[in-house]
């Protein structure tokens, strides 16, 4: 949300408490869920309601509770019923239909946290108003930073219960061998840098508190299988290292009131040769899908040292100097046979 966002003032008629209760839910459960859907943020009092965000987002705010009242004289309300109605309600169109994406200002406790350009402006708001986003691109782009920002930003808020930083555990063409301790130190070493946008954000003593109430969660991915996901904000970092089954498998554990971001770099792939990334299988199969959001990092959107942003150009002209040499040879194979 921006620092200045618009407001819209909405009246629920005919006023009726029970109705009430029933589109705000116990604890105003289904107005936080309408507010995660959509990057705003709603107060009421009675039947009267203000909404703060961008234009578009209250708008579609603004028909969401009006549907919901409307459902609400012939229906018990429940998280998963309103979660159904914000997938059918067609708010996806209207919010993409936006014509600019404002800055999103992402606050925490150690201060405000601001995107980087334009394309982390895009992520950050994408994040903000869907349930699945993809970041797709080079190191030091922000990708998994503002993933784990915007996860601190709704725990605080209490949007969501909880955080589960997932990652594959494949090793960048090492073998560190057997690990010693329990499941969460095997695991340590693949979610560092999640940790260490974690102990940025919320400092050493917030994030061990938060870790010991359950309300953070590491969740290797190979672990994921036969779990749903509810009311939790779920980041897979390195995802170019995700196989395509396991891709489908954590994209279906994601429940009701759940967002899940993942993150990825297609041109620091670790899997054996031969083997195809979920990553990339996913960005080619669900590009299209509506309620999916992608946002793809260049070069130019390196918030690293200068040089990073170079090595990044001349790793991927050496990439495209092999790929049209291995074309070439394919053709010259073709033609000789």
């Amino acid at each position: 949300m921006s620092d200045h966002p618009e407001s819209l003032d909405l009246v629920l008629e005919p006023a009726d408490n029970e109705r009430l209760r029933n589109v705000c839910g116990q604890l105003d459960e289904h107005l936080r869920q309408v507010e995660r859907r959509l990057g705003i943020e709603i107060n009421n009092r009675g039947n009267s309601f203000r909404l703060l965000g961008e234009a578009a987002a209250i708008t579609a705010g603004r028909e969401v509770l009006q549907g919901l009242y409307r459902a609400s004289a012939q229906e018990a309300l429940t998280p998963a019923s309103v979660h159904l109605f914000l997938q059918e309600s067609g708010i996806d169109a209207l919010l993409e239909d936006a014509p600019e994406v404002p800055e999103s200002v992402i606050k925490t406790r150690r201060g405000l946290v601001r995107p980087r350009g334009p394309n982390q402006a895009q992520y950050v708001h994408k994040v903000l108003t869907h349930d699945i986003n993809f970041g797709v691109g080079p190191a030091g782009t922000g990708k998994t930073y503002l993933a784990v920002a915007c996860a601190v930003d709704a725990l605080e808020r209490d949007q969501i219960r909880r955080i589960l930083l997932v990652r594959p555990a494949v090793e960048a063409g090492e073998r560190l061998g057997f690990l010693p301790g329990d499941l969460a130190q095997k695991i340590d070493p693949y979610l560092r840098p999640l940790y260490d946008a974690l102990y940025d954000l919320l400092g050493f003593e917030r994030v061990g508190k938060l870790f010991d109430k359950g309300a953070i969660e590491i969740a290797p991915l190979a672990f994921m299988r036969g779990r749903t996901l509810n009311h939790s904000f779920i980041i897979l970092d390195e995802a170019q290292n995700t196989t395509p089954e396991q891709m489908k498998m954590f994209l279906t554990r994601i429940g009701i009131g759940a967002k899940a971001v993942v993150t990825g770099d297609l041109t620091q792939v670790d899997l054996p040769r031969g083997n195809r990334s979920g990553l990339r299988e996913a960005v080619d199969v669900l590009s299209g899908v509506r309620g999916i959001a992608f946002t793809e990092f260049l070069k130019e959107d390196v918030v690293r040292h200068p040089l990073v942003a170079r090595i990044v150009e001349a790793y991927g002209a050496m990439d495209a100097r092999r790929e049209k040499a291995d074309a070439r040879r394919r053709k010259e194979s073709k033609h000789g046979d």
